[in-house]
């Protein structure tokens, strides 16, 4: 399975704006997601592995982060098409499953992954509460069969900067993951 690395928008890049379907019901924007401290979005899906590998950790820590004041999306750009997988009934139930106090948004037209660059799953984005990009990059060290335990702790440690209003971390390293599903013809 060969692997697709993060893009890595430039630190300070501004916010994409979008308006998504929210698969528990209604729609969610960049406003109604921005939180007092920030924004976190993550490029995700039902199927990946690597998201798969990590999905149970992120969902515990991106439920702990709203009440803080970080506002946390998940977005799922993937073809449905290809992988109905990743489609809105699937997204619902898993989505349910394991919690999510946070939208879980359907791009089905692609053009928010676009926006945001984002190239993989996992892919994670975290903004400032002017919604400046801070953090790009991985969830941890952890990975589909390694032995490194998943604890998010590269994501957790530029999000506690981000709370502390402290300056982003140097360091960022890219997630990996598997490649955004992308549509006939828009393939990056």
């Amino acid at each position: 399975m060969a692997l697709t690395p993060s893009v890595m928008p430039e630190i300070g890049t501004p916010l994409p704006d979008f308006e998504l379907p929210n698969v528990s019901g209604g729609v969610c924007s960049r406003a109604d997601a921005m939180g007092n401290k920030g924004l976190l979005v993550a490029f995700i899906c039902n199927h990946c592995p690597y998201v798969v590998h990590i999905r149970d950790i992120f969902t515990q820590l991106a439920n702990s982060w709203l009440p803080r004041g970080l506002g946390v999306v998940a977005i799922s750009s993937n073809n449905i098409e290809t992988y109905p997988q990743d489609g809105p009934g699937p997204m619902a139930n898993l989505a349910q499953e394991l919690n999510f106090q946070f939208p879980y948004l359907l791009d089905a037209s692609q053009s928010v992954a676009k926006a945001f660059e984002a190239a993989c799953t996992p892919d994670f984005f975290l903004y400032d509460p002017s919604g400046r990009l801070v953090y790009r990059g991985q969830f941890d060290a952890s990975r589909p069969g390694n032995d490194v335990p998943v604890t998010g702790n590269a994501l957790g440690q530029a999000v506690e900067r981000l709370l502390h209003g402290q300056d982003p971390v140097e360091e960022q390293v890219p997630s990996v993951g598997c490649n955004i599903k992308w549509k006939a013809g828009l393939i990056k």
